[in-house]
């Protein structure tokens, strides 16, 4: 059956689409109604500081499979193109990815949800079980999906949609020898919110006031495609009942867990695939919600809980500086199974944290510890307290001093006073740079813009579609 040792235990790795860290009740706000991811905050570890490595989904869910950073896996953009038909594209083709190490450990592994990587139709990366949208996302209702290797169009909303075949992969795995891992990837709360949420749910934030929301000055470098901007409130009770409607079929699974007697043989791993901006900063939207595209914490950092009670310590927040590329290492190293790609990786695991073991050499290092962030030729290096952002080839460049400016407010590049930091900080991201991006797959030199990836990275220069212009 199903797992039952904690020591070797299934796998629920559940991702979001589009939901700032800000977002859940157990985060501090008490606006929003997520009742299910606090109990699971509650059960686990709450991570204050988890990055994703590229504010935009397709990038950053790759890196969460490969470890690898967007300049080793070469997905730089939302994926536009080459999701199905004849000119569909395996964007992570020759790249492992943890679940095939894990299916070759004898797990089960299982897919619902947002695959948005290229080619929907075919099962890759391990998993036998296959069930995602066509592309990366659109209407809640009547969404266009893949069951069985065949495109069908279903009716219902597509959240409850995915839960029901999760939960039935859950089922149909129960009495089966192998361990699982499933991953469920809601496309909840990206966009529509509109009249694309059940009314009873909606209904919740009629009265809100939206004080955790405060509808900014428009950015300067704002995105005119989002039209958020014109209608806040609607939008924002619309992004706040998709994320409760979520919740509520989180609360689903957890349940089901709890009545087949999984939960503490299953380690849960929830986190989105990028953070979002709903008025923060004057802006509606993430990294690609300004041109020239931003970097700002609430678009690069995410809601992170992991939980396994009995396993992993209970009702935690940790405050430690993590990001996506950071999971692969932790999860095999939590397994105890071997990487053969390791030293190629730039991650490093933090099972520590998650096996409650004394602090240790992670602990001591806190305070050097940096986490470094990629859109196309935007880069980021962030530290406790100093954030810099470097803009490939001209600029501009962002500076800030997070333990007076947490809100990044003041931007101190051409301030005159920090010239010693800015080249230490610099020069910090380029060796890092140097010493993990593929030279070929390098986004430094490839002309992203936010607006989707039509074909292979390093292709925009040889007569083949790459990126989308502004």
């Amino acid at each position: 059956m199903a797992s039952r040792d904690p020591n070797h235990p299934n796998i629920l790795f559940i991702l979001s689409d589009d939901q700032g860290p800000w977002a859940m009740g157990c985060a501090g706000n008490p606006e929003i109604h997520t009742p299910n991811l606090d109990r699971l905050a509650a059960s686990g570890i709450r991570f204050e500081n988890f990055f994703c490595t590229s504010p935009v989904c397709s990038p950053s869910r790759a890196t969460l499979l490969t470890g690898r950073i967007p300049s080793q896996h070469g997905v730089h953009d939302w994926i536009r193109e080459g999701n199905m038909g004849d000119e569909a594209v395996d964007y992570l083709a020759g790249q492992l990815a943890y679940t095939e190490l894990l299916a070759q450990e004898g797990y089960i592994c299982g897919l619902s949800g947002k695959w948005h990587l290229g080619d929907s139709i075919n099962p890759q990366k391990g998993f036998s079980h296959w069930y995602v949208h066509e592309r990366g996302g659109g209407p809640y209702y009547n969404a266009p999906m893949i069951r069985n290797g065949t495109p069908v169009q279903e009716p219902g909303y597509v959240t409850d949609l995915m839960t029901d075949d999760a939960l039935h992969f859950i089922g149909s795995h129960n009495e089966d020898a192998q361990p699982f891992c499933l991953h469920l990837h809601y496309t909840a709360p990206h966009s529509p919110w509109i009249d694309n949420h059940p009314s009873e749910i909606v209904d919740l934030y009629r009265d809100c006031a939206f004080e955790s929301c405060p509808q900014e000055e428009r950015h300067e470098w704002v995105n005119a495609l989002w039209e958020a901007h014109d209608n806040p409130r609607e939008n924002l009770i619309g992004y706040f009942a998709a994320v409760t409607a979520m919740d509520q079929n989180i609360g689903r699974v957890l349940d089901r867990l709890e009545v087949l007697g999984l939960m503490e043989s299953t380690l849960v791993f929830f986190t989105s695939d990028n953070g979002f901006n709903c008025g923060h900063h004057g802006i509606w939207g993430k990294g690609n919600g300004t041109f020239p595209l931003n970097m700002f914490d609430s678009s690069v950092k995410v809601p992170t809980i992991i939980a396994q009670p009995g396993a992993i310590p209970q009702g935690k927040v940790a405050r430690e500086l993590l990001s996506g590329y950071d999971w692969m290492p932790t999860i095999l190293d939590y397994l105890r199974i071997e990487n053969p790609h390791a030293e190629q990786l730039p991650g490093r695991s933090f099972a520590s944290i998650l096996r409650g073991e004394e602090p240790g050499e992670m602990a001591e290092q806190a305070e050097h510890v940096v986490v470094y962030d990629e859109y196309g030729p935007v880069r980021m290096i962030r530290g406790q307290r100093w954030k810099y952002i470097h803009r490939y080839p001209y600029g501009p460049h962002e500076l800030y001093d997070l333990d007076v400016d947490p809100n990044e407010r003041n931007n101190l590049f051409d301030r005159g006073r920090h010239e010693e930091i800015i080249i230490q900080m610099k020069a910090a991201l380029d060796e890092w740079f140097v010493q993990y991006a593929d030279p070929a797959l390098d986004g430094v030199r490839e002309p992203v813009t936010g607006k989707g990836q039509l074909n292979l990275a390093g292709t925009s220069g040889q007569g083949r579609r790459g990126f989308a212009h502004s």
